[in-house]
Protein backbone atom coordinates (compact mmCIF):
# COMPACT_ATOMS: atom_id res chain seq x y z
CA UNK A 1 0.00 0.00 0.00
CA UNK A 2 1.36 3.42 -0.97
CA UNK A 3 2.39 5.54 1.98
CA UNK A 4 0.15 8.57 2.43
CA UNK A 5 1.52 12.07 2.81
CA UNK A 6 -0.82 13.23 5.58
CA UNK A 7 -0.74 16.70 7.09
CA UNK A 8 -2.40 17.46 10.42
CA UNK A 9 -3.55 21.08 10.62
CA UNK A 10 -5.46 22.98 13.28
CA UNK A 11 -9.05 23.87 12.52
CA UNK A 12 -9.65 26.94 10.36
CA UNK A 13 -12.94 28.37 9.02
CA UNK A 14 -12.13 27.40 5.45
CA UNK A 15 -12.31 23.72 6.42
CA UNK A 16 -15.83 23.92 7.90
CA UNK A 17 -17.81 23.06 4.77
CA UNK A 18 -15.57 20.13 3.86
CA UNK A 19 -15.88 18.83 7.44
CA UNK A 20 -19.66 18.85 7.15
CA UNK A 21 -19.34 16.64 4.07
CA UNK A 22 -16.84 14.43 5.92
CA UNK A 23 -19.47 13.83 8.60
CA UNK A 24 -21.92 12.64 5.95
CA UNK A 25 -19.31 10.38 4.38
CA UNK A 26 -18.25 8.86 7.71
CA UNK A 27 -21.71 8.42 9.22
CA UNK A 28 -24.15 7.76 6.35
CA UNK A 29 -26.78 6.11 8.58
CA UNK A 30 -27.18 9.06 10.96
CA UNK A 31 -29.94 11.62 10.58
CA UNK A 32 -28.98 15.20 9.72
CA UNK A 33 -29.73 16.40 13.25
CA UNK A 34 -27.21 13.90 14.64
CA UNK A 35 -24.37 15.16 12.44
CA UNK A 36 -22.14 18.17 13.00
CA UNK A 37 -22.43 20.77 10.28
CA UNK A 38 -20.64 23.88 9.05
CA UNK A 39 -22.09 26.05 11.84
CA UNK A 40 -20.78 23.65 14.49
CA UNK A 41 -17.27 23.68 13.07
CA UNK A 42 -17.24 27.47 12.79
CA UNK A 43 -18.14 27.58 16.48
CA UNK A 44 -15.27 25.20 17.28
CA UNK A 45 -12.98 27.63 15.43
CA UNK A 46 -14.19 30.45 17.63
CA UNK A 47 -13.89 28.54 20.91
CA UNK A 48 -10.77 26.36 20.67
CA UNK A 49 -9.13 26.20 17.22
CA UNK A 50 -5.78 24.98 18.55
CA UNK A 51 -7.45 21.92 20.08
CA UNK A 52 -9.32 20.80 16.97
CA UNK A 53 -7.50 19.05 14.15
CA UNK A 54 -7.99 18.33 10.46
CA UNK A 55 -6.21 15.61 8.49
CA UNK A 56 -5.34 16.51 4.90
CA UNK A 57 -4.12 14.46 1.96
CA UNK A 58 -3.11 17.13 -0.48
CA UNK A 59 -5.98 19.61 -0.34
CA UNK A 60 -8.55 16.97 0.57
CA UNK A 61 -10.00 16.90 4.11
CA UNK A 62 -9.96 13.22 5.12
CA UNK A 63 -10.06 13.27 8.91
CA UNK A 64 -11.16 15.16 11.99
CA UNK A 65 -10.12 15.15 15.63
CA UNK A 66 -12.28 17.53 17.65
CA UNK A 67 -12.73 18.33 21.32
CA UNK A 68 -12.75 20.93 24.06
CA UNK A 69 -11.50 21.62 27.59
CA UNK A 70 -13.64 20.85 30.61
CA UNK A 71 -13.41 20.24 34.36
CA UNK A 72 -14.58 16.64 34.29
CA UNK A 73 -16.13 15.28 37.51
CA UNK A 74 -15.16 11.61 37.75
CA UNK A 75 -17.41 11.21 40.82
CA UNK A 76 -20.40 12.03 38.61
CA UNK A 77 -19.19 10.65 35.32
CA UNK A 78 -22.48 9.55 33.77
CA UNK A 79 -23.47 11.68 30.79
CA UNK A 80 -24.79 11.38 27.28
CA UNK A 81 -22.83 12.38 24.21
CA UNK A 82 -25.33 15.00 23.04
CA UNK A 83 -25.51 16.47 26.54
CA UNK A 84 -21.79 17.02 26.96
CA UNK A 85 -21.16 18.26 23.41
CA UNK A 86 -24.24 20.54 23.54
CA UNK A 87 -25.63 19.22 20.29
CA UNK A 88 -22.24 19.55 18.59
CA UNK A 89 -21.50 23.18 19.48
CA UNK A 90 -18.96 22.37 22.25
CA UNK A 91 -20.24 25.34 24.27
CA UNK A 92 -19.18 23.64 27.54
CA UNK A 93 -15.60 24.51 26.59
CA UNK A 94 -13.74 26.03 29.56
CA UNK A 95 -10.35 27.55 28.67
CA UNK A 96 -9.16 26.74 32.21
CA UNK A 97 -10.52 23.19 32.23
CA UNK A 98 -8.19 20.44 33.44
CA UNK A 99 -9.26 17.80 30.92
CA UNK A 100 -9.58 17.61 27.14
CA UNK A 101 -12.90 16.00 26.23
CA UNK A 102 -12.62 14.07 22.97
CA UNK A 103 -15.72 14.80 20.95
CA UNK A 104 -15.04 13.09 17.64
CA UNK A 105 -12.32 11.34 15.71
CA UNK A 106 -13.41 10.37 12.22
CA UNK A 107 -11.58 9.29 9.08
CA UNK A 108 -13.05 9.10 5.59
CA UNK A 109 -13.84 5.46 4.66
CA UNK A 110 -11.40 5.61 1.71
CA UNK A 111 -8.52 6.42 4.07
CA UNK A 112 -9.10 4.17 7.06
CA UNK A 113 -6.39 1.83 8.36
CA UNK A 114 -3.73 4.16 6.98
CA UNK A 115 -2.54 5.60 10.30
CA UNK A 116 -4.60 8.80 10.17
CA UNK A 117 -6.53 8.05 13.36
CA UNK A 118 -3.26 7.54 15.24
CA UNK A 119 -1.96 10.89 13.99
CA UNK A 120 -5.11 12.62 15.21
CA UNK A 121 -4.81 10.99 18.64
CA UNK A 122 -1.17 12.12 18.83
CA UNK A 123 -2.20 15.68 17.93
CA UNK A 124 -4.67 15.65 20.83
CA UNK A 125 -2.03 14.36 23.22
CA UNK A 126 0.44 17.00 22.03
CA UNK A 127 -1.94 19.90 22.73
CA UNK A 128 -2.78 18.45 26.16
CA UNK A 129 0.94 18.38 26.98
CA UNK A 130 1.53 21.84 25.53
CA UNK A 131 -1.31 23.29 27.63
CA UNK A 132 -0.30 21.26 30.71
CA UNK A 133 -3.66 19.61 31.20
CA UNK A 134 -4.31 16.40 33.14
CA UNK A 135 -5.23 14.29 30.14
CA UNK A 136 -7.97 13.23 27.76
CA UNK A 137 -11.37 11.79 28.61
CA UNK A 138 -14.01 10.55 26.20
CA UNK A 139 -16.79 8.07 25.64
CA UNK A 140 -15.61 5.23 23.43
CA UNK A 141 -18.19 3.09 21.67
CA UNK A 142 -17.93 -0.71 21.67
CA UNK A 143 -19.23 -1.55 18.18
CA UNK A 144 -18.27 -5.23 18.19
CA UNK A 145 -20.40 -5.81 21.27
CA UNK A 146 -23.19 -6.50 18.75
CA UNK A 147 -21.75 -10.02 18.33
CA UNK A 148 -21.79 -10.74 22.06
CA UNK A 149 -24.63 -8.79 23.67
CA UNK A 150 -26.99 -11.77 23.70
CA UNK A 151 -24.70 -13.64 26.11
CA UNK A 152 -22.44 -11.04 27.79
CA UNK A 153 -23.19 -7.94 29.83
CA UNK A 154 -21.52 -4.76 28.59
CA UNK A 155 -19.20 -4.79 31.62
CA UNK A 156 -18.19 -8.42 31.06
CA UNK A 157 -17.51 -7.64 27.38
CA UNK A 158 -15.33 -4.62 28.20
CA UNK A 159 -13.44 -6.62 30.83
CA UNK A 160 -12.62 -9.29 28.23
CA UNK A 161 -11.49 -6.67 25.70
CA UNK A 162 -9.26 -5.01 28.30
CA UNK A 163 -7.80 -8.44 29.18
CA UNK A 164 -7.04 -9.03 25.50
CA UNK A 165 -9.38 -12.02 25.28
CA UNK A 166 -11.75 -10.27 22.86
CA UNK A 167 -11.08 -7.66 20.19
CA UNK A 168 -13.19 -4.56 19.68
CA UNK A 169 -12.40 -2.44 16.63
CA UNK A 170 -12.76 0.82 18.56
CA UNK A 171 -11.93 0.07 22.19
CA UNK A 172 -8.94 -2.16 21.40
CA UNK A 173 -7.52 0.58 19.16
CA UNK A 174 -7.92 3.16 21.94
CA UNK A 175 -6.31 0.88 24.51
CA UNK A 176 -3.42 0.49 22.10
CA UNK A 177 -3.00 4.28 22.06
CA UNK A 178 -2.51 4.33 25.85
CA UNK A 179 -6.07 4.90 27.07
CA UNK A 180 -7.56 3.09 30.05
CA UNK A 181 -11.16 1.96 30.44
CA UNK A 182 -12.59 3.45 33.64
CA UNK A 183 -16.22 2.45 33.68
CA UNK A 184 -19.27 2.38 31.47
CA UNK A 185 -21.56 5.16 30.29
CA UNK A 186 -25.15 4.00 29.85
CA UNK A 187 -27.40 5.50 27.17
CA UNK A 188 -24.44 7.44 25.84
CA UNK A 189 -25.60 7.56 22.23
CA UNK A 190 -28.15 5.78 20.07
CA UNK A 191 -25.99 3.02 18.63
CA UNK A 192 -27.45 -0.44 18.11
CA UNK A 193 -24.08 -2.18 17.79
CA UNK A 194 -22.89 -0.83 21.16
CA UNK A 195 -26.37 -1.32 22.64
CA UNK A 196 -26.20 2.42 23.54
CA UNK A 197 -23.21 1.82 25.85
CA UNK A 198 -19.85 3.56 25.78
CA UNK A 199 -16.68 3.04 27.76
CA UNK A 200 -15.31 5.96 29.75
CA UNK A 201 -11.79 6.08 28.36
CA UNK A 202 -9.01 8.15 29.94
CA UNK A 203 -5.46 9.04 28.95
CA UNK A 204 -3.37 10.57 31.74
CA UNK A 205 -0.76 13.12 30.67
CA UNK A 206 2.54 11.77 32.02
CA UNK A 207 4.08 15.26 31.86
CA UNK A 208 1.36 17.05 33.83
CA UNK A 209 2.53 19.46 36.51
CA UNK A 210 0.01 20.76 39.07
CA UNK A 211 -1.03 24.28 38.25
CA UNK A 212 -1.36 27.10 40.79
CA UNK A 213 -5.12 26.69 40.89
CA UNK A 214 -4.88 22.95 41.77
Amino acid sequence: MTKLDVKIDTLRPEYARALEQLQRDCFPTLADDELMNEAHFLNHCRLFPEGNFVALVGDRVVGLGSGFLIDFDFDHAQHSFQEIIDGGFYSHHDPDGDWYYGGDISVHPDYRRRGIGSKLYRARMAIVKALNRKGIVAGGLIPDYVHHKDHLSAQAYVDLVVAGELYDSTLSFQLGRGFEARGLLRDYIEDEASDNWATLIVWDNPEYQPRKAD
